[in-house]
C-alpha cells in the first residue's frame, strides 16, 4: 500500500513528507508511482521541493535526488538531514515542540493485530484494544480507551505526548523510552516525559 509519502504544497515549495519508519526501498518504490502525481505540480514554474520526516543518509538523499531530477528538473532541500550533520540537527529531530504537526485521524477502533503508523500526530476515533498498536512520529490522542501498546515520537522526539479517555493495562513508549501501566488509570491522563523518565498525569 502506498502511503509513505504525502505530497502537500505551500507558497513557496512542494512538500514531501515521507514515513520516518518507512524503509528505503518501500520509499523509492513508492516515489517512482508518485512522480506521475508530482509532476503535475510544474505546470509552470519549477517550485523547489522540501522532504521532510524520516531521517536519511548522504547515500540514500543522492538516490532519491536522481529519481526526481531524471524526471523532472528541480532543486530538492531535505528537511530531516542525516545525523552525520551534527548535534544542529539531532537537536531539530529530538526536540521538535509538538503544539503543531500534521495530524491524521482513524475512525474507528483498533482490534487485536491491527497497527496504525503515522509521520506525525494520531488520533483514535474509539478504542486500541489488546494487541493493536499505534506508533506516531508526533503525538497520540485517544478518544477512547487504550488497551493495547501506543508508541508517540517515534522518530526520538522526547516532547511527544501520549492521552486517552482511559488507559488499562498496557504499554506506552516516548521516544526511547518504556513504561508498563499496571491497573486503569483515572479519566483523560497525559502520557509525557519528565526528568529522563514517563510520567502519568
Amino acid at each position: 500500500m502506498l502511503n509513505n509519502i504525502k505530497i502537500s504544497q505551500t507558497t513557496e515549495e512542494i512538500v514531501l513528507n515521507v514515513n520516518i519508519i518507512a524503509e528505503i526501498e518501500e520509499i523509492m518504490e513508492e516515489l517512482k508511482e508518485k512522480i506521475v502525481k508530482l509532476k503535475e505540480f510544474y505546470q509552470s514554474a519549477k517550485t523547489p521541493i522540501r522532504i521532510t520526516g524520516r531521517l536519511f543518509t548522504e547515500g540514500e538523499m543522492e538516490r532519491i535526488k536522481k529519481l526526481i531530477n531524471g524526471e523532472i528538473e528541480v532543486e530538492i532541500n531535505f528537511d530531516s538531514p542525516s545525523d552525520l550533520l551534527g548535534l544542529h540537527a539531532i537537536k531539530k529531530t529530538f526536540k521538535t515542540e509538538m503544539d503543531v504537526s500534521e495530524t491524521k485521524y482513524i475512525q474507528y477502533s483498533l482490534r487485536s493485530g491491527q497497527i496504525e503508523e503515522y509521520s506525525g500526530s494520531l488520533v483514535i476515533i474509539g478504542d486500541v484494544n489488546a494487541g493493536a498498536e499505534v506508533i506516531a512520529g508526533g503525538n497520540i490522542a485517544i478518544l477512547g480507551t487504550l488497551r493495547g501498546l501506543a508508541h508517540a515520537g517515534a522518530g526520538g522526539n522526547t516532547n511527544a505526548i501520549i492521552c486517552a479517555n482511559y488507559i488499562e493495562p498496557t504499554q506506552i513508549r516516548i521516544a526511547n523510552m518504556v513504561k508498563e501501566v499496571e491497573g486503569r488509570t483515572e479519566k483523560c491522563p497525559v502520557c509525557k516525559i519528565d526528568t529522563n523518565e514517563i510520567v502519568i498525569k
